[in-house]
């Protein structure tokens, strides 16, 4: 197959490319960094550089591809002139214009956990509108909407609380359970649905792991040397406020604050609860521990 994937070399895209060429597929990869260039055609795939607000790049890109994958790049939080919704709904209909004019009739999307909530999901609820708006297109389009849950790695900022505090925390209480992702386990599901024959319109959640805060913080302190590391429920003010004082955006500082309550009170997983994967992936907290104490360890 000939397959196109935005997200250049990252956590997802590295993997994934290193499968799908693996796997003997035709791989293009869109970054837009010319950097990477060199590295994307060491791993046997051909790079497209180029920036994702250019419509005419991506339509190139996508042309004579059996099938694509579409990513809305991570956000600087700290940027304070970002429009975080806009950037969401920009990139959307940039896909979906490029989809439209390029002709390809299969399109994978990385989503979020969240993304079927219109409101109440603070930052993830760009995801909604870029699923509304690639659902858009006409109906010979198939689509897959990839919704990961909690990356593994968004616990790496804790490391500094573990070391200087004797405990991690968020504005969530520590008996909740909440579900947690590798992004290897999210490339092999992507590998997977891209290459697989689709029809029509799907949802998939992805998941590697499910645990409540409190067991989280056992395993995390297990592996730092410190099995009194303790799981500390915040107010959502005292979350926002502290987001702030460290020079996050006050609107996506909010937006975050709002996520994680909407954990806290279930409501973020109530459609992944009900469609839960079947599989859960490979890569397990006790995995991730490693990567969480070699970070600790460096500080």
């Amino acid at each position: 197959m000939k397959i196109t994937l935005a997200g250049s070399l990252g956590h997802i895209g590295r993997p994934l490319t290193q499968e799908l060429v693996q796997k003997g597929h035709s791989v293009t990869v869109i970054s837009s960094n010319a950097e990477r260039q060199k590295d994307i055609e060491t791993m046997g795939a051909t790079a497209a550089i180029g920036s994702l607000d250019d419509v005419d790049f991506i339509t190139s890109a996508f042309t004579g591809a059996d099938a694509v994958f579409c990513m809305v790049p991570p956000a600087n939080y700290f940027d304070h002139n970002l429009d975080l919704l806009a950037y969401y709904k920009n990139l959307g209909h940039n896909y979906a214009q490029a989809i439209a004019q390029s002709g390809v009739k299969k399109v994978v999307n990385l989503s979020s956990i969240g993304a079927h909530m219109k409101e109440g999901n603070g930052i993830l609820q760009g995801t909604f509108y870029v699923e509304s708006i690639l659902n858009a297109l006409p109906s010979d389009v198939a689509i897959t909407q990839v919704r990961p849950t909690e990356f593994y790695y968004n616990l790496l900022p804790q490391v500094h609380s573990a070391k200087e505090n004797g405990f991690i925390a968020s504005n969530i209480k520590g008996e909740v359970i909440n579900a947690w992702v590798s992004p290897t386990d999210i490339a092999s599901v992507i590998a997977e649905e891209i290459t697989s024959k689709l029809a029509g319109q799907k949802v998939r959640y992805v998941a590697s792991d499910e645990l409540t805060y409190n067991e989280l913080a056992k395993i995390l302190g297990h592996s730092i040397g410190n099995p009194h590391l303790k799981w500390v429920a915040l107010a959502d003010e005292q979350l926002s406020e502290g987001l702030k004082a460290a020079g996050m955006q006050p609107a996506i500082a909010e937006g975050m604050t709002e996520m994680y309550a909407a954990i806290n009170s279930g409501l973020l997983y109530e459609h992944y609860n009900q469609h839960k994967p079947k599989k859960m992936g490979k890569v397990k907290m006790t995995d991730f521990a490693q990567d969480f104490a070699e970070a600790y360890n460096q500080l």
